[in-house]
């Protein structure tokens, strides 16, 4: 493989030379080791990943990307992704690579010249991605020091997403639509209930877990069959109705477009467990 660019430490830009492919490599270290280098063996046993630029990531758009990077963010971010990694003990989509550093340059541009950032998701983004906001907060913290910047509590909801981005393969867009549907979903059986659910409970929690839950497993197509759902219709009918236009306009913003009923029906069960236990600790 021919070194066409060395990216950062532990990123290089390479061709095969004999198909003309265009490969990112990863590797600890592969990048510094690759300083004095024109080849590299594609059975190198430093290449811990190899990610192909097709048509739509063509070197000349990743380079692009990369050219316009400061340095001090392209380290900063190889460290967190390095240290994303060891905490989540799974590897990470390639395209955090590029996605990450882009990301941190824009919010590192925007609190340099005092433009507020606000993430009205943010509660949904730590409550439902636990994991994710401590590594981000981690990752906030070695940016304000690596940049000179205080990295605000909403960017790091923003970092978390990338953060999950990077561990479950799903794009961030659809992530902050994930958290904008919780949102909305908590709004409606607020409404539908006619009751305010208090933000540092308990309840509310447990009730962002199960939503979040439910969403990415429509996003994913792996929805689990519910045997009860015609009971629970019957026997619930206004947690079923809450849970049924919930569900569907999530589905909607998600682009989801398959049945929802049994997973309204699981929503449903989890909605009167909820009002049970709201009901007593009103009393």
């Amino acid at each position: 493989m021919k070194v066409e660019k060395i990216v950062g430490n532990n990123v290089v830009l390479t061709v095969d030379p004999v198909s003309s492919k265009e490969y990112v490599l990863f590797g600890k270290g592969l990048g510094f080791a690759c300083k004095n280098e024109a080849v590299i063996r594609k059975d190198d046993t430093r290449i811990e990943r190899r990610y192909k630029l097709d048509e739509g990531d063509s070197r000349e758009r990743y380079e692009s990307l990369v050219d316009d990077l400061d340095p001090d963010v392209i380290e900063v971010s190889e460290r967190i992704i390095e240290m994303m990694k060891e905490r989540l003990g799974t590897p990470v989509h390639p395209k955090v690579y590029f996605a990450l550093p882009n990301h941190i340059q824009f919010a590192a541009y925007r609190l340099r010249n005092g433009m507020a950032i606000n993430n009205p998701f943010l509660l949904e983004t730590k409550l439902g991605f636990p994991k994710e906001f401590e590594i981000a907060g981690i990752a906030a913290e070695m940016i304000g020091r690596k940049l000179g910047i205080e990295v605000p509590e909403d960017e790091t909801g923003f970092l978390a997403l990338h953060v999950r981005s990077a561990s479950v393969t799903m794009p961030v867009g659809r992530l902050a639509l994930l958290a904008a549907a919780i949102n909305d979903t908590v709004a409606r059986i607020e409404s539908g209930l006619g009751i305010a659910i208090p933000r540092d409970s308990r309840s509310y929690l447990r009730l962002v877990a199960h939503l979040r839950e439910a969403f990415e497993s429509l996003t994913e197509g792996r929805q689990a069959k519910n045997p009860l759902t015609a009971h629970i219709r019957e026997s619930h009918p206004l947690e079923f109705g809450i849970a049924s236009d919930a569900i569907r306009q999530a589905a909607e913003a998600l682009g989801f477009t398959g049945a929802i009923e049994d997973e309204a029906g699981y929503l449903a069960l989890a909605l009167n467990r909820f009002v049970q236990t709201f009901e007593t600790k009103q009393q």
